[in-house]
Order: C-alpha cells, then structure tokens, then sequence
C-alpha cells in the first residue's frame, strides 16, 4: 500500500482496469462518469500553454545563440516530415496488404451521418494558407485563453528572441519568467495527483458508451492498426533510436507513467506537461525539449499518419468507395484507436527531443544513463548486485 501510495504508474493502471470492469458490467453509470475524463484533461490542458511559454522562453533565454534555436527548429521541421512521410507510407502498405475492410460490402447509403459534424466542421475550408495564417494569434491573450499551442509556441520565440537580445537588461524578467515555471510544474504535480480518477472516468464513459461488442465487429481493423502502431515504435522508432546510440525498450519504461495515463484518458496532450519536464530529466537540454515537443505535437503525429491511411484504405475496401458518409464507419471504434494514436505520437515527440538533442550535441549522456537505469541505494558499487527486498 505504501508503494501503491507513492506510485503513480500503480494508481493510473489500477484505475484503468476498474474502469474496464465498470463500464462493461454498469454501462450506464459508465457513461455518466465522463465529466471525471473531461475535467482532468481540462486541468492539464489550462496548463500547457503557460508551460510552453515558460519553458521556451527561458530556454532561448539561457541558451543566448539564436542560430542554434533556428538550427533545432530546422532540424525538428525535418525530422517530422520524413518521419510522418514514413508512417503514412506504412499505413498506406499494411492496409493494403491485410485489407481489413476487404469483404463487408457495407452499403455507405444507410450509415448514419449525423456523428460526422464534430469530425468534419473544424476542419471545412481550411487551406494551406490558412492554417499558416493561423499561426499568427489575433492578440495574445486569445491564443492563451483558446489553448493553441503553435500561436502561444510562435509567440514564445518571438518573447524568448527579444529577451536573449537583451542580455543583461533582461534577466529580471528572465528570473521571473523562470520562477514562474518551477511554480507551474509544481501545480502540475497537484493536478496529477487526481490523474487516476481521470483515467477511470475516461475509460468507463469509452467501454460504457461503445461497448466490447463494438470492438469485436471491428476487430481486424483495430487489432491491425495497434499491430502497425507497436511495430512502427519498436521496429522504426527503435531503429532511429539505435542509430543515435540509445535503447527504445529502456525509453518505453522510462515514459511508463505517461503511457498509461494516455492510454487511460485517450489524449496525449493529457501527458505534455510531464513529458517535458522527463525529458529535460533524461539528460535533453530545456532549449530542445522547449521547441522539438511543443511543435511536435502539432507537426509529428505519427500515430496519426498512419491511421489515416489505414482508415482511408479500410473505407474503400469495405464500400468499393469513398463516400463522405463512409467515414460514420469506423466512428464507432474512433475511440478506441485514439489510444494508439495518441501514444504513439507521444513515443513520437519523446525520440523526436532525444535524437535532436543527441544531433546536437545537447545530451547530457551521463544523466541520460542514470535516469534510465534502475535506481541503486547510495554507495552501492556500479558491479554489486541490488540487494533483494
């Protein structure tokens, strides 16, 4: 109980199961535990905007060389796009290889449409133009209030440049800014706190709302594509890891508390907070963590790559077309694959900060090494064996 007490990866799974098991045998009092989801995730999310302008800001700040933050902006903008290019590719490939829509014949005709509004509407008319016009808030405290993280991260450099430029001048306010983050990462430890309701919540309103039976009717295509999006982190993201001398299954247990809160609330910005500040833990410096996660939360979705090629693909094969209706298809099982989704953009944005820092030569290795291997009691020798409990 003491170690279940101190352990948020225990609280988190437990809840997780619990809220398998209620859902499934009381659908209905599942469901109505939504707002327990919902309102965790708001709390998480009234903070990631402060967070990504304090951690920015003081990490251009401190770092003092501007041709490296647009160095590690270059760098992070190409990375996302091979590695997304990528995952789109293997979406594309699995889909057509397994054809987990091959056979159902469905007649796009009579689904319904009405479930589409909330998937179609934010996204109508939205062009290239657009979307780069957005970047560039209306005024700062919309961006801030709205949460948009690429308005409030493009707003941050621009703060973080002025203040750098104005050296000695500055650093009042770069002291006050830095205070200001160690103060909202301690909240974010008090918010935390009540990460496993809102795990339980999440995953009761999910089971109780579509329930197992929904997950067996579409089997194939979700057993299809968590196969996809475990073999793109263990094979691809693991192959990317080797090649800048680090270990994906240590990486994965290191992040073990932040994969199961996604996994239990659905969402991966429900872990950006506490991402950022383990992988400035890990050994990555706060200039990289600052700039590579932030963004890649809206340029590096790899899970997402590949589920919309997977999705598009199973929609053709199981209509012969590609109605806008079609997509009521798979809005059922949405839900259930958005935790692949999300967990493997957020195993995404992790690789993404440590491969940039390690390209940068921004790794602290040797803090990287002790944060990774399992913790020793002081004063014990590297070679003694731990003792047993």
């Amino acid at each position: 109980m003491r170690r279940f007490r101190k352990s948020l990866y225990l609280q988190v799974i437990t809840a997780v199961i619990i809220g398998v098991i209620v859902g499934h045998l009381f659908p209905g009092f599942g469901t109505r535990m939504k707002p327990l989801g919902d309102g965790f995730i708001k709390l998480v999310k009234m903070l990631i905007a402060p967070i990504v302008f304090t951690t920015v800001v003081t990490g251009i700040a401190k770092m003092g060389n501007l041709k490296k933050v647009g160095r590690v902006g270059l760098k992070a903008l190409i990375y996302f796009e091979v590695l997304s290019t990528v995952a789109l590719f293997i979406g594309l490939v699995v889909g057509k290889i397994v054809k987990p829509g091959a056979g159902m014949n469905v007649d796009a005709s009579t689904l319904d449409t009405h479930a589409l509004t909330s998937y179609t509407a934010p996204s109508a008319h939205l062009s290239t133009i657009d979307f780069i016009m957005n970047v560039i808030p209306k005024d700062v405290a919309d961006a801030f209030a709205r949460g948009e993280i690429l308005q409030v991260l493009f707003f941050s450099i621009l703060f973080g440049v002025a203040l750098a430029g104005m050296r000695e001048a500055g650093k009042p306010v770069l002291e006050f800014v830095d205070g200001l983050s160690h103060v909202l990462f301690r909240i974010v430890g008090i918010v935390m706190r009540v990460a496993p309701l809102g795990a339980f919540g999440a995953m009761a309103f999910t089971i109780g709302r579509f329930g197992v039976g929904t997950l067996l009717s579409m089997g194939k295509l979700i057993a299809c594509f968590y196969a996809t999006s475990l073999m793109f982190v263990l094979l691809l993201l693991g192959a990317v890891m080797r090649l800048a001398g680090l270990n994906i299954f240590k990486f994965l247990r290191y992040l073990k508390e932040e994969i199961l809160l996604v996994l239990g609330t659905s969402s991966s910005e429900s872990a950006l907070p506490l991402m950022m500040r383990k992988m400035e833990k890990l050994g990555c410096s706060t200039p990289v963590v600052g700039l590579v996660i932030p963004t890649g939360y809206s340029f590096n979705l790899d899970g997402t790559s590949i589920y919309l090629t997977m999705a598009a693909i199973f929609v053709a094969q199981a209509t012969r077309t590609v109605p806008p209706s079609a997509v009521g298809l798979i809005v059922g099982v949405d839900r259930f694959m958005s935790e692949a989704r999300a967990l493997t953009n957020l195993v995404g944005n992790g690789v993404a900060a440590l491969v940039i820092a390690r390209w940068e030569g921004s790794l602290d290795r040797q803090r990287m090494a002790a944060a990774l291997s399992p913790r020793r009691p002081p004063g014990l020798p590297p070679n003694e064996p731990r003792p047993r409990s």
